[in-house]
């Protein structure tokens, strides 16, 4: 085989081999996984650190993430302080420039979203409260928008070879959530102004979205385990006002959910912040969204 022709083939291996490299995505949770699906597609490799059924406050930091950490492109965190306690150790024992502040590796998922329940004192009393506001942004349809144009943006930067790609894969899926979230909102327009029990305070930008109140909990405190006695006011409560549905997500107690809802005649409904949490919203963000609104409006519609 002559020269020219063995560095021809070889030219030609070097070059199928940068075309087909993906970008190497770690992602801290679930739902900001699967929106990078959407957007990345066959050209990304997304990893995630946090389990759907696991507290995203409170993710054991096993040896192994510091691994992936080590060897990503790119990091997508939600912000707000959601991953404050565990992400940074990983992060300092990675020692991987591209994910530093400020980096185009360092995606912080919450740019530009409305944050909601800003605290203006800082009091630890008040149970775990996050200084940038509430981090459960995504249950608001319309911010996953914003999240998936940050994704988009960073990928293309990262991969500007595909910039192109990313775009198209952000609108296809900004067109079907502004198709879905049109479904949701007329699914629970009926019920506008009523009100949910959640366990824990996760659930405000989804209600402000479907003009819900979800304002009476389970914890007496955010991150504050609930007293007998609590529980009781709770149950009062809803007995008092007609609430009959509470929220119960799979990392919290659903016995104490099915307790309160048995002594007030009401339904649980369990929900969740990541696909795969509950059974059947594997699929993604879209899915998880679906089996949210229908379970509710499912409920309500039960409710005398």
């Amino acid at each position: 085989m002559k020269l020219k022709s063995l560095a021809a083939i070889v030219a030609l291996f070097a070059f199928t081999l940068l075309v087909q490299a993906k970008l190497t995505v770690v992602a801290t949770t679930a739902d900001l996984g699967s929106i990078a699906r959407e957007i990345g597609g066959d050209r990304v490799e997304i990893t995630m650190l946090a389990k759907p059924t696991e507290d995203p406050h409170f993710v054991d930091p096993k040896p192994s993430f510091i691994i992936k950490l080590n060897r990503a492109d790119a990091l997508l965190e939600g912000g707000a302080e959601l991953e404050i306690g565990w992400l940074t150790p990983l992060l300092e024992g990675a020692r991987n420039r591209n994910l530093g502040l400020g980096q185009p590796g360092r995606v912080i998922c919450s740019k530009g979203v409305e944050m909601l329940e800003v605290p203006t004192v800082l009091d630890r009393a008040q149970g775990d409260i996050h200084a940038a506001g509430n981090p459960h942004y995504l249950t608001d349809p319309a911010n996953a928008k914003i999240v998936a144009s940050n994704i988009a943006a960073a990928f293309a930067q990262l991969d500007a070879g595909s910039t192109d790609f990313f775009q198209a894969n952000l609108k296809r899926f900004i067109t079907q959530l502004d198709t879905k979230l049109a479904e949701w909102q007329k699914a629970l327009a009926p019920y506008q102004g009523r009100r949910i029990v959640a366990y824990h305070n996760s659930w405000p930008y989804f209600a402000k979205r479907f003009g819900l109140k979800v304002d009476l909990f389970l914890e007496p405190k955010p991150g504050i385990p609930p007293s007998p006695a609590h529980l009781a006011g709770v149950i009062a409560k809803m007995k008092a006002d007609k609430i009959g549905v509470v929220f119960v997500e799979p990392q919290l107690s659903r016995r104490t959910a099915e307790n309160v809802a048995r002594n007030t005649g009401g339904a649980v409904v369990e929900v969740s912040h990541f696909p795969g949490g509950v059974k059947g919203t594997e699929a993604g963000y879209l899915a998880l969204m679906d089996h949210i609104v229908n379970s509710l409006a499912k409920a309500l519609a039960a409710q005398k």
